[in-house]
């Protein structure tokens, strides 16, 4: 998230979102830590930041999906997101996962480290953005099916004053031995949205699961997600929130994300 981008046109926009819809789905359980478009933001060179990225399901799965695991149902998700400017291109991070089961158990659910190449900003005045984040993630048996991963996240898009339009076709790969057939999983997400006031933006994302490139999973097993968003960057408060609502049975019902900026914390 970082510091609020703006995009531009509906007419540019609604060809991709039919795109990432037609195109939807998903085919593992995943732990939702991070609900999030990534952009061009990026730390400047030794620029410290922290995020803390905070979800619920008020309406969802509340059944496992293999033993030992925790749906989502009723869930509270915390994950704090620390991150350090390498580069004037290059951003480290770590996230650390927790989670508030529906019986008020609390779980440090894990490790992720990424990196994050950008080395194509938009202008001031507007223009195309791209780079590449990349994760390795361990995360607790409960929370995922195949505890060890490596997901490749592209990230694509445009923005001028008006309009921000942001694109990341996720690549994700099991790392966990009995996991690896198949090879990557597809989950593409879109974010649009625009200007509605100074410092204030509205719009939509998206988040969907195609199954393995090799075989997208059945259609009864796909999933996707719409989000009504809005987001802030107003003096010192800096934020994302949505309301998230399943598009189709395999997907949960209800979510409800935020992303918090928490300036000056480390």
């Amino acid at each position: 998230m970082k510091k609020m981008q703006t995009i531009f046109g509906c007419g540019i926009a609604a060809p991709f979102l039919c795109g990432i819809l037609a195109a939807t789905p998903a085919a593992r359980a995943a732990l939702p830590d991070e609900i999030q478009v990534y952009d061009d933001s990026i730390n400047k060179p030794g620029e410290k930041g922290l995020e803390l990225h905070v979800n619920t399901t008020p309406s969802g799965r509340n059944t496992s999906d293999y033993p030992g695991e925790i749906p989502p149902a009723h869930g509270l998700r915390v994950t704090p997101e620390f991150s350090w400017g390498l580069t004037e291109t290059l951003e480290g991070g770590l996230y650390l996962p927790t989670l508030l089961d529906r019986d008020n158990r609390f779980y440090l659910a894990g490790i992720k480290l990424r990196m994050k190449w950008i080395p194509q900003r938009a202008h001031e005045s507007g223009g195309a953005f791209y780079g590449l984040n990349a994760e390795l993630s361990h995360v607790g048996s409960r929370f995922e099916a195949s505890q060890s991963g490596l997901e490749l996240r592209p990230i694509l898009g445009y923005r001028n004053a008006d309009w921000l339009i942001a694109t990341n076709p996720v690549l994700s790969y099991e790392l966990t031995k009995g996991y690896r057939g198949g090879g990557f999983d597809f989950s593409p997400s879109l974010k649009v949205s625009r200007t509605v006031g100074q410092g204030i933006a509205a719009g939509f994302e998206t988040y969907s699961e195609l199954g393995k490139l090799a075989r997208f999973a059945p259609s009864s097993e796909r999933q996707h997600t719409l989000y009504a968003t809005l987001d802030v960057d107003r003096g010192p408060w800096i934020f994302n929130v949505g309301v998230g609502r399943g598009l189709d049975p395999a997907t949960d019902r209800w979510t409800v994300k935020a992303i918090f900026e928490i300036p000056g914390y480390w």
